[in-house]
């Protein structure tokens, strides 16, 4: 197989990368050579937001089994870069997002949900939301619908990311004490390992797959009790986790997600939209979850390679609470109304 990756250097994009290589396919990676790509692919240097930014494309008359696009932006570069290619490329994968559902979508949702409104193959930079639908409907205005896949990922941990939730607990649980844990131990989630998404992502090139496919484990494939006891089993130490009750955590206004990563309280639309999507469609084509303990060692590692400090996207926000903040929480709580860790 010959497989173009647009990106290719950092997180899902490296991660198909890798995985394609281990597969023994022909590798052509398109990037703006602000990363070193995996030693054994073909590098083309471009700025698809430049003008001329995709001469280097444009200059060569290489043809491809498979495009895999992970763009988040402005969706026109999506546009441009599946027109150029419609007639050199069999397929075209876009990883885009369950964002582009309009929100919030209930609990068990699949890809027949009600999308956003307002999105443009040919659009500016808008919305995360929008911009991702974009890129969908670019990638089926130039590939059809028989020829694109959209592959609408969930939440992403693993090796490289670049985002911050993994590895902000991985950090703060190394750091040691007493952590907020938010509650209940048992709240279900839902993720993927970016490296079983590249493996699904070349086997639905393999198996010539196309339409929407809502990419993350079946629901509470972990728990937030096994998220954070395998952070603390990976990093060692003397941290003891606080279980704390979410009621406690939003009346201090602490905010899901972002100040606590991955985590949602039990029962809200954030927990409908983010950690309960129907993914039978993903499974039934090959999707295969390692588990949560692996993914969690493997990121630990690669953090420490790293010295202990993972690189931020330039258009992603700071996760993570701050220490002050969590001291307090912790204070007035007493050990938490659910107790330490048994």
């Amino acid at each position: 197989m010959r497989l173009l990756v647009l990106g290719g250097t950092e997180f899902a994009g490296r991660a198909v990368v890798e995985a394609a290589l281990g597969r023994g396919w022909e590798v052509t990676v398109f990037h703006r050579g602000r990363h070193e790509p995996p030693a054994g692919v073909r590098s083309l240097l471009g700025d698809r937001t430049a003008p001329e930014g995709l001469a280097a494309l444009a200059g060569t008359e290489d043809e491809w089994d498979a495009v895999v696009d992970t763009w988040s932006a402005a969706p026109r570069a999506v546009r441009d870069s599946a027109r150029l290619l419609r007639g050199r490329a069999g397929r075209y994968v876009y990883v885009s997002s369950c964002s582009v559902y309009e929100w919030a979508p209930p609990a068990g949702y699949d890809e027949h949900a009600p999308l956003v409104e307002g999105a443009e193959a040919d659009a500016e930079r808008t919305d995360y939301a929008r911009d991702k639908r974009g890129g969908e409907l670019a990638a089926v205005e130039a590939f059809g619908s028989d020829r694109s896949v959209l592959v609408r990922a969930g939440l992403l941990l693993g090796p490289y990311e670049n985002v911050g939730r993994l590895p902000w607990w991985l950090g703060r649980i190394a750091r040691g004490g007493p952590v907020l844990a938010p509650g209940p131990r048992d709240l279900p989630l839902q993720y993927v390992d970016v490296r079983d998404l590249a493996e699904w992502v070349l086997g639905a090139v393999e198996q010539e797959l196309s339409g929407p496919y809502n990419l993350m484990s079946r629901q509470g494939h972990a728990t937030m009790g096994e998220l954070l006891d395998a952070c603390t089993a990976a990093v060692g130490g003397s941290a003891e986790l606080r279980w704390t009750e979410p009621e406690v955590i939003l009346d201090a206004g602490i905010e899901p997600w972002t100040q606590l990563p991955v985590w949602v309280p039990p029962g809200s639309d954030m927990h409908d939209a983010l950690h309960s999507a129907d993914v039978s469609r993903a499974v039934a084509t090959g999707l295969r979850c390692r588990p949560v303990e692996e993914t969690v060692a493997d990121t630990w590692r690669w953090l420490q390679s790293l010295g202990g400090t993972a690189p931020l996207r330039e258009n992603r926000t700071f996760k993570g609470l701050d220490p002050q903040v969590e001291a307090k929480v912790l204070a007035a709580d007493g050990e938490g109304v659910s107790g330490t860790t048994p």
